[in-house]
């Protein structure tokens, strides 16, 4: 699975956004809608119920081969045989993170800079989540990364690209030439009333804008 993953429509959770509904129900909707891999992030919770929430996602994802990678947490992604584990630059180092891992599990890791990309190349990572694109209202503190710099790093490495923050419909276009591999959101799908049908939706400004 690890060399055939489709980066296209990446799900972050946020249950901020769900305002109480399933989280596991809006996976599965999000999965039916067309999302291609979903990223497991739960930043306010016990390590006890991170666990039983992924084991709960995983028995979704899995039902329809998707991908589940963790936000994080590289005890969760193990406990739970997630298919991969996706950090931070301030969390635990990528060649750590791989060598923990394995060669086998998806490594994905976040760069703003082209320093950080390359680093971030070498040291194992099989993604990288470029951003913070446009503004956006789930991380304070996400810095910004222009579509400029996002263009470089995608000529400076040889692993897929994904766009991260601030992505909806409305502004996808404006991604078209940079030969992303594909864009994750939170709210441009969760965010949605019918998220079958939003994640639908957004999926054909994905392929419009990543041709």
């Amino acid at each position: 699975m690890k060399n055939n993953v489709d980066y296209s429509v990446y799900l972050v959770t946020d249950r901020d956004i769900l305002k109480g509904r399933s989280l596991e129900k809006a996976v599965e909707d999000a999965i039916l809608g067309g999302a291609t891999l979903v990223q497991l992030r739960e930043k306010h919770v016990s390590s006890l119920d991170f666990y039983k929430v992924a084991l709960a996602v995983k028995e979704i994802t899995s039902k329809y081969n998707v991908p589940l990678l963790i936000n994080d947490r590289l005890d969760i992604a193990l406990a739970v045989d997630a298919e991969g584990l996706h950090i931070g630059q301030s969390d635990i180092p990528a060649d750590i993170a791989r060598n923990i891992l394995g060669k086998d599990k998806i490594l994905g890791v976040s760069a703003g800079t082209i320093e950080d990309a390359l680093k971030a190349e070498k040291d194992g990572a099989d993604y990288l989540g470029v951003g913070a694109i446009f503004k956006t209202n789930s991380k304070d503190d996400a810095d910004h990364t222009s579509i400029e710099t996002l263009k470089e790093i995608k000529t400076k490495v040889n692993v897929p690209i994904v766009a991260i923050g601030g992505i909806s419909k409305y502004n996808l276009s404006e991604l078209k030439g940079t030969n992303i591999d594909g864009v994750a959101v939170i709210s441009a799908i969760l965010g949605g009333e019918d998220i079958k049908e939003t994640t639908k939706d957004l999926k054909k400004e994905v392929l419009k804008a990543l041709k």
